[in-house]
């Protein structure tokens, strides 16, 4: 699982460095593509459920789930890439949102507090809580800045699969749920939207969008708890 993380994490940091106005969506996930497999890995986006690509790559209003192609990405756009990695049968899973050269204060503040959101559902991610309490301390943050968390989809376990369970909700009242146990591997990704969190899925069944047309971004590392603070497993390193 340590060896997947620090894979992920570094296509991910590869990612948001080609984040650059003139750039197209399908040539940074072709990067990603490449240097997944030269770490002797495996995309573990690549054909899961059908999906296209490698990468994730999500622009301005789309949420997640975004598919790669000719876009090309402008000044101020801002970039959710969400990326994952295979090898030894074990799985990383993590995203961020970057910005395309120089953002407005409006879109950098989202990015900012949607990242800080995952610090503080994670701050709660301690043997004997409960996966809600995770939740309800990354909607709380959210909600005091202004912003709202996407309901439709949620985080997830992680590890000999993709996606495992138990479910982790970015909502919810705390105290609810699979209580937290030393060994456990869990994918937490606040997804926040600037205006409503509803959301919708397009034509292509993987594309979703914001409802409202307002920005969105996208956080996420692969964790596992522990006797105290959780570790975070997708974490860029020595390969």
């Amino acid at each position: 699982m340590r060896r997947a993380g620090r894979i992920t994490a570094a296509a991910r940091r590869l990612a948001g460095e080609l984040v650059v106005p003139g750039a197209t969506t399908l040539e940074i996930d072709s990067a990603v593509r490449k240097f997944i497999k030269s770490q002797g890995a495996v995309p573990s986006f690549l054909g899961y459920g059908g999906f296209p690509a490698s990468a994730c790559i999500s622009v301005n209003e789309v949420v997640i789930h975004g598919i790669p192609d000719h876009r090309v990405l402008r000044e101020g756009d801002i970039v959710s890439i969400d990326v994952g990695a295979c090898i030894d049968g074990f799985h990383g899973d993590c995203a961020a949102t970057f910005p395309c050269g120089k953002v407005s204060d409006e879109a950098m503040r989202l990015i900012k507090v949607t990242e800080e959101s995952f610090w503080k559902g994670i701050a709660m991610a301690r043997p004997g809580n409960r996966i809600s309490d995770i939740s309800h301390a990354v909607q709380q943050y959210v909600e005091a800045n202004g912003y709202s968390v996407v309901r439709d989809f949620v985080g997830h376990g992680v590890g000999a699969r993709l996606h495992e369970p138990p479910e982790v909700p970015n909502y919810g009242p705390a105290g609810h749920g699979v209580r937290l146990q030393p060994g456990m591997t869990l994918a937490v990704e606040p997804m926040v939207c600037a205006g409503g969190w509803q959301v919708r899925v397009l034509k292509d069944k993987w594309t979703t969008v914001t409802a409202d047309g307002s920005l969105a971004a996208h956080y996420e590392n692969s964790i596992l708890i522990t006797d105290g603070d959780p570790e975070i497993l997708t974490v860029a390193g020595d390969l």
